[in-house]
């Protein structure tokens, strides 16, 4: 199985790139979305959140209120860390072992969307990785658009790689500023290489 690794700054396409790669029939896994999954009620990491940030970033009926918890995290690289020792090894667990499934299955093509993909050092695990890029502009339209304010956008770009480190480490480079076609043209090139 080839296992191609997707990252890319935030609000850069990779929810896009996902979604193209999808289309053309590769099989890809969203590691935000398990994320997401680790810190539903009964999750283990939930408990451990709750000890170490408090009652303040969840809501009354006890499921996390993940706006606060991203207002203490980004605004302090300790709780990062904390959070990130609580979610990461988890998160890279449970995409291992889907990716092993894969394997056993005799899936083609693969892809892992991780955002701190080279952070969390995870490169090696992929037979190449792709980064999913824009100008600065575009991504701070982007993010605005999420009703991010100015600091908030500053303090989730400031807690991943420059996007210009993402894009030297990489092998391929998909650049997002374009039109929906032209994004998945890029793919279609790159999938030509690692044909599904």
């Amino acid at each position: 199985m080839i296992l191609l690794g997707i990252t890319g700054g935030v609000g850069m396409g990779k929810s896009t790139a996902q979604t193209l790669l999808i289309e053309r029939g590769v099989r890809v896994l969203d590691t935000d979305q398990i994320a997401r999954d680790l810190v539903e009620p009964g999750q283990p990491a939930l408990v451990e959140i709750r000890a170490g940030f408090g009652s303040a970033v969840f809501h009354p009926d006890g499921t996390l209120h993940r706006d606060a918890l991203a207002r203490v995290v980004f605004s302090d690289p300790e709780g990062r860390r904390q959070l990130e020792s609580i979610l990461h090894p988890r998160i890279r667990q449970r995409w291992l072992a889907e990716v092993e499934k894969w394997r056993a299955q005799g899936v083609r093509l693969g892809a892992v969307v991780i955002p701190l993909l080279f952070e969390t050092n995870a490169a090696s695990s992929f037979d190449a990785v792709v980064c999913v890029a824009c100008s600065a502009a575009a991504q701070q339209a982007r993010l605005a658009a999420r009703g991010w304010s100015a600091p908030e956008i500053q303090q989730r770009i400031a807690a991943q790689w420059p996007v210009e480190k993402k894009i030297a480490a990489s092998d391929f480079i998909v650049w997002t500023d374009g039109d929906l076609e032209a994004h998945a043209r890029q793919w279609d090139r790159i999938l030509r290489v690692f044909p599904a």
